[in-house]
């Protein structure tokens, strides 16, 4: 077991922002992470646990311990003629998963090609995408908890599911760390999801009149990589901002102004609307502040031109923040972990 001290972060968040850390260690075990937690050195510290660094900003120095999640693994447990439960590795790419049940012929994540991040961050954030998100097909997850080591599995009641929301964003924070997660797929024939975003004019561009759980998945990746940047090449976390969930009076005066405003029956009387419509429409949308900015084909999106601080990425998303609630009355939320 290695300990790095004042370990740079910029490699280990997707915003490619510079920041240290007071110590910094891996685990792909459980092993090794009861063995991490029984460490003095270690006992007295706060303690970050860290998968891709594709949902988090770090504003400052980490004064703690990183921990790097690289539990890794994809094994099907179990399976019958219509369905197969998928368990992986939390430190398992996310995306690597996805391929794998695709080319497996296990459908229900294929909506969910190409996000960044790892598999244990996937329920934490209930991570979603061209109407599906994590919850329609998670079974169950095994955590460990902190206080005294033993691994849990929580069902998907125990998960308490929320719009890009879990119990261990919330009230589980800082006490559990997820190990490893379990999928419930479907073999063919496979019931598609093509009807949100542009999947099925994507689809149609190609020539594909009836699609599988690959041509599907081909068109996701397709369509985010038209629309939005790689992280690798342009640093971002993704969605900046969640969808915000309002009352449907509000929604119906944004669109007496606003014909074009996008906005889905979010039930109860309540209407969600497109935070990257909102924020395009407050004149945001390519927007640059130094070496920060708002992403020029999609405005849900913030990026790290290059050098970039936490702080400079955080003021910038206030001011967006502030424009929208002066300009529609709609307050958004961040969906990015603030550090």
């Amino acid at each position: 077991m290695q300990l790095l001290r004042n370990a740079d972060l910029k490699s280990y968040n997707t915003f490619g922002i510079a920041a240290k850390a007071e110590l910094l260690a891996r685990f792909g075990s459980v092993a090794d992470l009861r063995s991490l937690l029984t460490v003095p050195e270690l006992a007295d510290r706060p303690r970050l646990v860290l998968g891709g660094g594709s949902n988090v900003l770090f504003t400052h120095d980490f004064q703690g311990v990183v921990l790097l999640n690289e539990i890794p693994g994809i094994d099907v447990i179990n399976e019958d003629e219509r369905t197969v439960l998928v368990k992986a590795g939390a430190g398992v790419v996310w995306h690597e998963l996805v391929l794998y049940c695709v080319q497996h012929g296990f459908g229900g994540i294929e909506n969910l090609s190409l996000i960044p991040g790892k598999v244990g961050a996937a329920p934490m954030q209930n991570i979603g995408a061209y109407g599906v998100e994590i919850k329609d097909t998670f079974h169950s997850l095994e955590a460990l908890r902190t206080s005294d080591g033993e691994v849990i599995t929580f069902d998907k009641a125990a998960c308490n599911f929320g719009y890009r929301e879990s119990f261990f964003k919330r009230e589980g924070r800082d006490r559990f760390v997820i190990l490893s997660v379990t999928f419930q797929l479907n073999k063919a024939p496979h019931a598609l999801n093509t009807s949100y975003g542009n999947i099925i004019d994507e689809l149609e561009r190609t020539g594909i009149t009836q699609p599988t759980i690959t041509d599907v998945s081909n068109a996701v990746i397709a369509i985010r990589r038209s629309k939005l940047p790689d992280p690798t090449l342009l640093g971002n976390a993704g969605s900046f901002f969640k969808n915000p969930v309002v009352p449907k009076a509000l929604a119906e005066k944004i669109k007496a102004s606003y014909p074009d405003a996008v906005a889905y029956p979010a039930g109860d009387g309540l209407m969600k609307l497109a935070a990257g419509w909102l924020i395009e429409k407050a004149g945001w949308k390519g927007h640059r502040a130094g070496a920060c900015g708002v992403h020029d084909r999609q405005a849900l999106v913030i990026v790290n031109h290059g050098g970039a601080t936490g702080q400079a990425v955080y003021d910038l998303s206030e001011q967006v923040l502030q424009s929208v609630k002066d300009r529609f009355g709609v307050e958004l939320e961040r969906e990015v972990n603030i550090l």
